[in-house]
Formats: C-alpha cells, structure tokens, sequence
C-alpha cells in the first residue's frame, strides 16, 4: 500500500512536469487499481476475487480521483494508450455495484485499441476480458485465441486462465480444466496459485 502511495505521488509529479495524456491514464491506473486493495484480501491474507469482493470497501475518493485523470486523458484526443485503456477497463468495474451491472458495453473498454505505438499484448488480454463480459465469452475467447497463436504471453499464467475462465463459461469443462492447470503451472505466486488451483478443483 505504501509503494503504490509513493508511485502514485511520483505520477502526479510527472503530470504536473509534463502532461501528457498517458500520464494521466497511468495515474487513473494506479488509481482504480488501488481503490480496490482494502477488499483483495479476506482475514487470512487469501486473494478474494473481484467478484467476491465487499465492494462497500473500495476507496470511493480514489475512486473519483481515478475518473478525473482518465477523463484528462481521454479528452486529449490523441486517443488512449495502454495505461489509460486498462484504466478504462478498471473505470468499468469502479462504478458498478456488481459484476452483473459491470456495463463494459458501453465505454471505451469494449471497443477501444490502443493508440498507435502500444501494441501491448497484456491490454489486449484485458480488452478481451472486457468484450467476454459484455458481448459473451465467444467473442472474448476468440480475442483471446488469437493472442495465443501469436505466441504473445505464452509464458503467463494469465493468458491460460483467462482462456480458462472463458472455456468455463462455455461449458467446455475438459478444455477449461486444461487451460487451467496450465495456469496453475506458470503462476508464480502462490496465493494466486492456490485460487487458480481452486477453480480446476470445481471442475474435477
């Protein structure tokens, strides 16, 4: 909590020295991101997902103060690079009260690419997660698929578990236990291990 605290005031500084949009959007990054962190955890330090999180316990003020430098850097009009794309995303769950009202439909989270120059494959991952969310898990897996055959992220445990999740929610359970455990074996942390570690064990 600390070093996010001390990043974020070094991202403000930068803003203020120079304002570049995507300044703005790593600030609105940090922001979302970190509004969540007094839920992320239950009493025994265990990861609690996004969807089973008390979001009565997210930082409100960061919160507003997440929107406000996404809202600067979205009206550059230079478009959104890969910070402010994922702030964009994080906007979306920030203003819901559920994972259910998440309308990742209507932002930019759902259409919006990354600004020439920001092919990060890491966003796309998350503008796939968005687009599963709002238009189905079809749409979301082939985004995703096609990352994979690029042989983008091959090495990260996200890319398996966000096919994972999606093949779950296809009802293809061997394929999805498969993406699965495949994320289990590249996770390096073992709290977030241990949750990958859960959903295969739902599948069995």
């Amino acid at each position: 909590m600390e070093s996010a605290r001390i990043v974020g005031a070094l991202a403000r500084m930068l803003a203020r020295i120079s304002p570049e949009p995507e300044d703005f959007g790593l600030i609105a990054l940090m922001e979302l991101t970190a509004a969540r962190f007094p839920a992320r955890l239950d009493a025994s330090g265990r990861p609690v997902l996004l969807e089973d999180q008390d979001r009565r316990r997210w930082d409100q003020a960061a919160i507003r103060r997440g929107r406000a430098a996404l809202a600067r850097a979205a009206g550059s009009g230079r478009g959104l690079g890969a910070y402010g794309l994922q702030a964009s995303i994080a906007e979306c769950h920030a203003v819901a009260h559920s994972v259910a009202e998440t309308d990742t439909g209507s932002g930019s989270s759902s259409s919006a690419k990354p600004s020439a120059g920001w092919p990060v494959p890491v966003v796309e991952l998350n503008r796939a997660v968005a687009v599963a969310m709002a238009s189905g898990p079809v749409d979301g897996l082939e985004l995703v698929e096609a990352i994979a055959a690029r042989g983008e992220l091959a090495g990260s445990h996200l890319l398996a578990a966000a096919r994972g999740e999606m093949l779950t929610r296809l009802g293809r359970r061997d394929d999805a236990r498969s993406a699965l455990r495949q994320s289990v074996a590249l996770c390096g942390n073992a709290a977030e291990r241990a949750v990958l570690q859960r959903k295969v064990d739902e599948l069995s």
